[in-house]
């Protein structure tokens, strides 16, 4: 099963726009994103990763994720633990203000004075969480992947931009399809020589793990992706 690279956290920010506690999760997440730790982190859209933004969901599954709630309904950890895996921390806004003893925070499209608070506040949590990940070896690896010479740009679509994940489209039973992860598939399969009876299988399961493959369309995906796999050998070796 190949490596993907792990270098940036993604931040999964409350999209509730009723509470004025969600719009210092969103606040947060931004100062984190463009002040704090730029590089080092990415936004994910919620309401897009719910409705099955598979980019978005990818980046979940193989990078560490922080969760920002508004209240204690904890729907962005929810949600990121339901679609890709339980999040490597969270943060619930309504804590960190009684933790805090920060008034009360209104406004939602204008925060008081104490909501501002609150943004500061959240920042610097999901700042400090960050480093956190980011310096534990068993979160943060294998960062330099996407930086070889030769590696392809992200192109998953979504709003986790930078997230470092390749793909590559293949023309799947005359419908173009783009594939998550293939180059860095490709790439561990060559290095570690795998060339048994088995090939077809094993890089087909390392594929799904990144894609859904519509179980009437398996055989299809695993040709073209065998297909494929051939000329990107023959390639390597000219």
């Amino acid at each position: 099963m190949p490596n993907l690279p792990e270098k940036k956290v993604g931040i999964v920010a409350c999209s509730g726009e009723e509470l004025a506690e969600g719009t210092v999760a969103r606040l947060a997440a931004l100062k984190v994103l463009h002040e704090t730790r730029p590089g080092k982190t990415v936004t994910i859209c919620l309401p897009l990763f719910l409705a099955g933004g598979e980019g978005d969901r990818a980046f979940a599954r193989f990078h560490p994720t922080i969760t920002i709630d508004g209240c204690g309904l904890r729907c962005a950890a929810r949600g990121t633990e339901m679609y890709s895996g339980k999040p490597a921390a969270s943060i619930v806004i309504n804590d960190l203000i009684a933790e805090n003893q920060i008034g009360r925070v209104e406004g939602r499209r204008e925060l008081n004075e104490a909501g501002q608070q609150a943004v500061e506040v959240t920042a610097q949590r999901a700042t400090e969480l960050v480093d956190k990940i980011l310096g534990s070896p068993a979160l943060a690896v294998l960062g330099s992947e996407a930086a070889k010479p030769g590696a392809q740009p992200a192109q998953a679509g979504g709003c986790s931009c930078g997230s470092a994940i390749p793909s590559e489209r293949l023309d799947i039973g005359g419908k173009t399809v783009e594939i998550l992860g293939l180059p860095l598939v490709f790439r561990q399969f060559r290095e570690l020589g795998r060339n048994s009876e088995s090939l077809a299988d094993e890089l087909f399961e390392a594929v799904k793990v990144l894609n859904i493959v519509p179980s009437e369309k398996e055989n299809e995906y695993r040709e073209a992706i065998v297909r494929e796999y051939a000329a990107f050998c023959q390639g390597v070796s000219k």
